[in-house]
């Protein structure tokens, strides 16, 4: 593919990703306009809805975490442009959620009801500061090399990429996942939870949990103590307060 071609597909891939990322938040959210969302869908029993539901939770993680390895990585190259590696994982991550969205069964059992009207509308904004902390912290990071779009510009003016620095900006200082953090927080903050999207929130979560430390080895192979001494002085999820020494 040429150069103008890779940025092209490039930009594709990430408009596919940000369209997909705000439907996400839509179908975690139940909005009442959409036609697909964790609690609007095509009725099946409990069970095969729990059976199906688990294997697209699953099928994403595996997705997401598989082809975010090094190792998979130095062999997907072999076949796929590394200037184009990235945006090819964002496109298949996009499908893979846009496939869970298609298919998602709806479990629709009451787990929780806030209807006090104070406590409501806490729990609706910690929903929105998931999201806005989801997205802040991928541009406190660099959004576009994230997504694949500045793989792909370089290449288009045969630049290379700056080498790759420890920063730690704001959110960072004090969580060593904050994107992870606001997903967490997104899925779980909710007025009415019901049996599906408590299963959703319990396999996103779940998923968190096991590729954080596949992450932090990564991390920890590419800079060493320095990543070490980072990660002991920050929480994971939450901020770490240290008690002061008398």
């Amino acid at each position: 593919m040429s150069r103008a071609g890779s940025l092209l597909f490039a930009t594709v891939a990430y408009a596919i990703f940000f369209a997909t990322f705000l439907y996400l938040i839509v179908f975690v959210g139940d909005f009442s306009f959409a036609r697909r969302t964790v609690d609007v869908g095509p009725d099946s029993p409990p069970a095969v809805a729990a059976v199906i539901n688990i294997a697209l939770i699953a099928l994403f993680g595996l997705q997401h975490s598989v082809m975010a390895r090094p190792g998979f990585k130095q062999w997907w190259t072999r076949f796929v442009p590394p200037p184009m590696e990235r945006s090819v994982y964002v496109l298949s991550a996009s499908l893979a959620l846009i496939l869970l969205f298609l298919l998602w069964r709806p479990i629709d059992m009451i787990v929780w009801n806030v209807t006090n009207p104070l406590l409501h509308d806490l729990i609706w904004a910690a929903f929105w500061i998931g999201w806005l902390t989801v997205l802040v912290s991928t541009f406190l990071i660099n959004h576009f090399e994230l997504f694949g779009l500045q793989q792909a510009w370089f290449h288009l003016r045969g630049r290379e990429a700056a080498q790759h620095q420890l920063r730690q900006p704001l959110f960072y200082r004090w969580v060593a996942h904050p994107i992870y953090s606001g997903f967490v927080l997104a899925f779980w903050a909710t007025p009415e939870m019901t049996a599906g999207h408590l299963l959703l929130a319990i396999g996103m979560t779940a998923y968190i949990l096991i590729a954080i430390p596949l992450e932090e080895r990564d991390l920890t192979d590419i800079y060493g103590d320095d990543y070490r001494r980072y990660r002991a002085g920050v929480g994971k999820l939450f901020p770490k307060f240290r008690r002061r020494s008398a």
